[in-house]
């Protein structure tokens, strides 16, 4: 949707966004809205719509469906009709010579100090002269450009995010977005003092306090001589791009208007931005200045506050440009109120004061500080609500006491530190003793155990090896008597054999030749000395007295040596 805007405030996208400040105050509800959909103060319109007012001026079109062509074409008609040269040129392009123009440009061309405008495609010969007299080509321009400025003639084409700033020949300003329009001057010119990026604005506005990005800025300046020798530069457009949860307050005068989040630009020049606020959470730890406790010992406390602006409306209302500065002060003023009843004694016995710090109620004192801690936060969350503030969290993390109560307090803190510290470090070295002892006693332990297991092994293996061994001598044992048995069967088997086969020899000779043989064998294995004595019969009493005769034979001759 394309917008134009007149010395005015612009709102969004649309011309009916557009607000101006109602002439009386505005009446503030207190009712508490929701954060993501803040409140608009309802009153007159911001301005009153002024498409009729652009339509009033001079030699002025907007470029619409048809396209810059058609808009030109309008303005040479209201050019003819006024009695004032055509500004469309009436050259006929040919093909084979002179400066060319190509589909989507146009030809620029200066007859006398007054704009020419080739439209057609084609080429334009210099010659004959009579077509040139007091002519002079000035060269090509796109149809697509967003700024065209020839002699008195201004084009303005802008798209989707872009927003043009435009001073009129009588120095006022206006503001067209995605829109375009095509204008002749008379007297003055038409300039065009930026070109914006709605998206990307040139400075970020960051909260003091929380460094939060609060949105972003984009001021437009147009300069005016004001002597021979002097030029300033003056603001003539603010251009604001403000995140979603944000919002900004407007002013004018006495009176005050919130502006949601989106795109907007300021040009009605007693329109001023007081600020940018966010409507989402903060939070931030705030010293506070020194604090006399009942019995006059000066304190320096540390707090906590966590809180969500929620109308800004009447924040600035009251004054302040900051939830930060409003919560500043009236938390500097109860807690003061509450430090001024407790003693040194209890303060030094409470280290903070919040909600989860409650005693066990053995304290004759715990009663009186949960009161004060009730009473701080009930009359803060009160005070919050009447600027616009819900105070979600406030707590005192820390404290710092002053004077010579303060050095004293640190000797004995350092004393007590000290003690801790020694007691610590005895401590640690006797753990540490003990731990040792009791490494070692596990090391042992391990060790016995590790003995013990190898003894068992090593019995167990001279138990297996006996068992083993045992079983092997069996084994073999049992193995040599088997082979006796089987050898003394076998030697058997071959003497009843041999003599079964003797036995059967019927031949006395071959008998007798046997009994040789055997004869033979006995000799050759006992020797040829050896003398053989019958065990039976009469032979055996002469071998027995033989016998006799050599021992004693022998035994004398034993004794002579």
């Amino acid at each position: 949707m394309s917008n134009y805007a007149d010395g005015s405030t612009v709102v969004g996208d649309d011309l009916r966004d557009q607000h101006e400040f109602s002439k009386s105050k505005p009446k503030v509800n207190y009712d508490l809205p929701s954060p993501a959909s803040p409140k608009k103060r309802m009153g007159q319109p911001f301005i009153n719509s002024i498409d009729t007012e652009l339509e009033e001026r001079p030699f002025f079109v907007r470029i619409g469906k048809d396209g810059l062509i058609a808009a030109l074409q309008k303005l040479d008609k209201q050019l003819v009709e006024s009695g004032r040269p055509k500004l469309l040129s009436k050259k006929v392009p040919t093909d084979w010579i002179g400066s060319e123009i190509t589909p989507g440009q146009l030809g620029l061309i200066n007859h006398g100090g007054s704009p020419k405008i080739l439209t057609r495609p084609g080429r334009y010969p210099g010659f004959p002269l009579r077509n040139w007299w007091a002519r002079s080509f000035e060269g090509k321009k796109g149809l697509s450009d967003t700024v065209i400025e020839f002699l008195g003639l201004t084009v303005v084409q802008v798209s989707q995010n872009q927003a043009a700033v435009i001073s009129d020949p009588q120095n006022s300003i206006f503001v067209i977005k995605n829109a375009g329009f095509v204008c002749f001057a008379i007297e003055g010119t038409y300039d065009v003092l930026s070109i914006v990026d709605q998206t990307h604005l040139s400075q970020n506005v960051k909260d003091k306090i929380t460094h939060s990005i609060l949105g972003s800025t984009h001021e437009v300046t147009m300069k005016s001589k004001l002597n021979a020798k002097e030029e300033k530069e003056y603001v003539v457009a603010t251009f604001l791009n403000i995140p979603a949860n944000n919002c900004a307050i407007l002013q004018r005068g006495d009176d005050l208007e919130l502006l949601g989040a989106g795109q907007s630009v300021i040009t009605n020049p007693s329109v001023t931005l007081r600020g940018l606020y966010t409507l989402g959470e903060n939070q931030i730890e705030m010293p506070t200045k020194d604090i006399f406790t009942r019995d006059q010992v000066p304190v320096s406390l540390t707090i906590y506050l966590k809180w969500q602006l929620t109308e800004p409306l009447k924040l600035t209302t009251h004054g302040y440009n900051t939830p930060y500065d409003a919560l500043r002060d009236k938390t500097q003023s109860i807690l003061t109120q509450i430090v001024a009843h407790l003693d040194y004694s209890a303060m030094v016995k409470q280290r903070s004061i919040g909600p989860d710090n409650m005693e066990d109620g053995t304290d004759p004192s715990s009663a009186f500080l949960d009161a004060l801690r009730t009473r701080a936060m009930d009359e803060m969350h009160e005070a919050a609500l009447d600027y616009g503030i819900i105070l979600k969290d406030l707590a005192v993390i820390d404290r710092q006491f002053k004077g010579e109560i303060a050095s004293t307090m640190d000797k004995l803190t350092t004393r007590a530190l000290q003690a801790q510290v020694e007691a610590a470090n005895v401590d640690r070295e006797n753990s540490n003793k003990v731990k040792q002892e009791e490494g070692a006693l596990s090391v042992a332990r391990i060790k016995a155990q590790a003995r013990n297991t190898q003894a068992d092994s090593e019995a167990y293996s001279v138990v297996a090896a006996a068992k083993a061994q045992a079983q092997r001598t069996r084994i073999e044992a049992e193995a040599q008597a088997e082979a006796t048995r089987l050898a003394a069967e076998a030697d058997a088997e071959a003497i009843r054999i041999k003599a079964n086969a003797d036995a059967q020899v019927s031949d006395q000779f071959a008998r007798e030749m046997e009994l040789r043989r055997m004869e033979v064998a006995k000799v050759r294995a006992y020797g040829s000395k050896t003398i053989f004595v019958p065990s039976d019969g009469p032979a055996a009493q002469m071998g027995s007295a033989m016998a006799l005769g050599m021992a004693a034979g022998m035994g004398a001759d034993a004794r002579r040596a």
